[in-house]
């Protein structure tokens, strides 16, 4: 192992599997890789689980209610979001879009939506969010290059192999002036060090990166790409903490939860280490 890589925290997939993952830390670029990473035959079965719940629309119980209310304060946030970009035309790409709802809601902005979705049930919903304009991941290399004025990934690029190779198909995608949105969990906050190797926004294997500040704007560097803004996900602390009260004591307490959640927000706006943070990232 390179001296630039380092191992860092070993941690369980809670909810499928119950493998172990080492988290090896790229001192280098600041973000660690979790190893070893599933092949790409096997790892769609890492996400084989009702709970997986970006890829359905269940509300069996109050947490899956309460996350869907959430969800919608949300998807009303990154609406404002991208409508306050400068545009050419309004083209919208969501990759990992899940069940479409983004789309969706961008369309009542009258965003022009096109999306892309592995998993073939979700995209089946959102085909129906979306006029059928929610593609599988081979459509990435049939799109123009060009062509997008705004490409979203809520949630989705830890999620992705070979990284730096999608990153420049980002880049070829977009239009010159255009803005990159990327949503990703942060494992440098307060509830990622309190909560340690039970803390759910690890989410091996299906999470294969996972990122700092310093490793987003290093990795989109290499593309000649610049981080304008951040946004905190205030929202995700206290979502991640329940799960994490899941993993560790093996019940969701919602009080410790929510304090965990509450102490790393109120940390954050001090240090910046939210939960997770939206990058706003423009091409140059």
């Amino acid at each position: 192992m390179s001296s630039k890589n380092q191992p860092y925290i070993k941690v369980q997939d809670h909810s499928v599997s119950g493998e172990t993952f080492q988290l090896i830390h790229n001192q280098e670029m600041d973000y660690l890789e979790t190893t070893p990473q599933p092949s790409l035959e096997k790892l769609p079965d890492y996400y084989k689980s009702e709970d997986y719940i970006s890829h359905t629309n269940a509300k069996r119980n109050l947490f899956e209610k309460a996350y869907h209310q959430i969800r919608t304060i949300s998807l009303k946030r990154k609406l404002k979001l991208i409508n306050s970009f400068n545009t050419e035309d309004k083209t919208l790409l969501d990759i990992g879009c899940g069940t479409g709802d983004f789309l969706k809601t961008a369309q009542t902005g009258q965003w022009r939506v096109f999306g892309v979705e592995p998993n073939e049930a979700a995209r089946s919903i959102a085909n129906t969010n979306s006029n059928n304009n929610v593609f599988s991941t081979e459509q990435l290399s049939k799109f123009e290059s060009q062509s997008f004025d705004v490409i979203t990934l809520w949630h989705v690029l830890e999620h992705l192999p070979n990284l730096e190779e999608q990153i420049s198909v980002f880049k070829r995608l977009l239009k010159p002036k255009g803005t990159l949105v990327i949503a990703v969990p942060n494992y440098k906050s307060h509830d990622a060090i309190f909560y340690k190797n039970f803390w759910a926004a690890y989410d091996v294997p299906r999470h294969l990166w996972h990122f700092s500040q310093t490793s987003i704007k290093a990795l989109f560097k290499k593309e000649q790409m610049k981080v304008v803004e951040t946004h905190p996900m205030v929202f995700d602390a206290f979502y991640v903490s329940l799960l994490s009260e899941k993993y560790k004591n093996k019940s969701m307490n919602l009080v410790r939860a929510f304090f965990v959640g509450l102490q790393s927000n109120l940390k954050a706006k001090h240090s910046g280490e939210y939960s997770s943070l939206i990058y706003v990232i423009k091409n140059s």
